[in-house]
């Protein structure tokens, strides 16, 4: 979702809206989709939309009833495997009785919805300033419902068709492959011209990725980009759409979005999508990650403010976030983490390793000056508005936590364990322990102890270093105390230490957990040292005084 530090702007613009896991209900066991199929008929002004949902459903448990999510709108018809239903609605769900008696086998059901009615939000319609019309899909965290039938939950991955009718003066954008875009039939001499357009994907995604843009939008073509590094052979197909009198304003930074999924690509896996769109939307944050059709906050492109960090970030979500996906929203780090961090690993790529450094800083300063840091863990699993987990820990603690990880096991576990990790869960969900057990396969190491202190607690190692030089052993001692209000954190801590000859040597101790420790260096040393410096590579989620 949008990269720090648009999430500021984030957090004032939507505080009068909440969104509890109250709302979450429990996933229907044995029912699973598998399918949607989504045909909508826009307005060419106003806010009442027309659709028909065919919701492909597997059955592996015996279940009487089907639920959906729908808040607000009208429902026409109901059927299921095409015979007519009476159905059950509230004003938040849709429950639909299956008539068919239960089998112990895995079977496979239909379910049709017929509905519609004035949209409240998900889709956001919009008139600019010039008067043109556009609608845009805008899910996180669970807004689908307001205007799509949906299980709309993350943990419940589908693949989706759309088949939109919309004025043909406008461009539909949408998730997946285009199919077609087929001008209709005018019915009458004063009726404007309508097109319908389809989309397809062949990967499934969560609801809250499921989206369309329309409106008087123009296509910049990217051309094929990472050759041989997609799933879908030859290569990633990049495009920008833009309002007509933006054009001139591409490629802009967008002339580095291919080099952007090549690193990905090469560092993780194949791009998982059949295209990649970037695309100017009105909706409610910065960047938003949806799954093969990146939506950008209109003002980056009216303002020409667009940058290749927030390209990154939400191009690293295409991976993490929508291919891999957090199967509870306590655990958004897994995407928001990893996006953040990905993000400074193209810095590091394209900048250099001393920009990506400050950046780090940069990033760690965020959080020791965050008051949530100290309040709650990075895996927040009783936080009951989703809202508030767009933070620091999401964000910030979640790309230093993978960047501890990677101090810790080095380049080549690190980089290994990531791309076990997603493998293993491609296109599918995973949980923080998923993450684990990828990480200490390939280790060979118990690091249940490492995520526990940096994820499930509040807070950070608050630090007071001294040293001393011992001329008979001809060592340096260091002597570190750690005085935050939590348990002790066990950690590996780099030092640079300048000798009185003008040589410059790293030494890396592992700290234990305890309040108070002296760690003789591993170093023979003919004299006293000038100083030393600890954590210069930036590597220490922590706060450092001397003694």
């Amino acid at each position: 979702m949008i990269a720090w530090p648009l999430l500021l702007f984030l957090l004032v613009t939507v505080a009068s809206v909440s969104y509890g896991i109250a709302q979450k209900r429990p996933l229907q066991q044995g029912m699973d989709v598998l399918h949607y199929e989504f045909s909508l008929t826009l307005p060419d002004s106003g806010r009442n939309i027309e659709g028909l949902a065919l919701i492909t459903v597997r059955r592996s448990k015996p279940a009487a009833h089907f639920v959906l999510d729908l808040i607000g709108l009208r429902v026409d018809t109901v059927w299921v495997n095409h015979k007519p239903v009476r159905f059950e609605r509230t004003h938040e769900v849709l429950n639909i009785p299956i008539i068919q008696s239960p089998k112990t086998s895995p079977d496979t059901l239909l379910f049709a919805v017929r509905y519609g009615g004035e949209v409240t939000d998900g889709l956001i319609i919009h008139a600019d300033a010039k008067g043109r019309w556009y609608a845009f899909g805008d899910n996180w965290p669970a807004r689908a419902r307001y205007w799509l039938p949906t299980v709309d939950q993350p943990d419940d991955k589908a693949t989706v068709t759309w088949n939109v009718t919309a004025s043909s003066d406008r461009k539909v954008v949408a998730n997946g492959e285009l199919i077609e875009e087929k001008p209709l039939l005018q019915t009458g001499p004063n009726v404007k011209s309508r097109t319908l357009t389809r989309w397809k994907t062949s990967r499934p995604i969560p609801s809250y990725l499921m989206v369309i843009a329309v409106g008087p939008l123009v296509k910049y073509d990217l051309g094929l980009t990472a050759p041989g590094l997609s799933e879908f052979p030859p290569g990633v197909r990049q495009s920008v759409y833009v309002v007509p009198e933006l054009a001139d304003y591409l490629p802009g930074p967008f002339k580095k979005a291919g080099d952007i999924v090549e690193l990905f690509a090469r560092t993780v896996a194949p791009f998982p999508y059949e295209k990649l769109a970037h695309v100017q939307s009105f909706t409610r944050y910065g960047g938003m990650e949806n799954a093969s059709a990146i939506f950008y906050a209109n003002d980056l492109f009216e303002y020409r403010s667009s940058n290749t960090g927030i390209i990154a970030h939400e191009t690293a979500h295409q991976w993490f976030g929508d291919a891999v996906t957090p199967r509870s929203w306590g655990h958004l780090w897994l995407s928001e983490g990893f996006a953040s961090y990905f993000e400074q690993l193209w810095v590091q790529s394209s900048e250099g390793t001393d920009v990506f450094r400050k950046g780090m800083k940069r990033l760690r300063n965020e959080i020791v000056n965050s008051s949530l840091t100290y309040a709650r863990p990075v895996i927040d699993t009783l936080q009951t508005d989703l809202m508030q987990l767009l933070n620091t820990n999401s964000y910030q603690k979640g790309a230093w936590t993978l960047h501890m990880m990677r101090s810790l096991l080095g380049d080549s576990l690190f980089f290994a364990g990531v791309r076990s990790y997603y493998d293993h869960h491609r296109h599918g969900t995973a949980t923080t322990d998923d993450l684990c057990e990828s990480f200490e396969h390939v280790a060979h190491l118990n690091l249940r102890w490492f995520f526990d202190q940096w994820l499930r607690r509040p807070g950070l190692p608050e630090l007071s270093v001294g040293w001393s030089y011992d001329d008979a052993q001809h060592r340096v001692v260091i002597d570190i105390s750690q005085s935050q209000r939590t348990l002790p954190y066990r950690f590996p801590l780099t030092i640079e230490v300048h000798t009185s000859d003008s040589k410059d040597l790293f030494v890396t101790v592992d700290v234990p957990a305890a309040q108070s420790t002296k760690i003789p260096l591993p170093l023979q040393l003919d004299s006293k040292p000038e100083k030393l410096v600890f954590d210069p590579q930036v590597n220490l989620l922590a706060t450092i005084h001397s003694k």
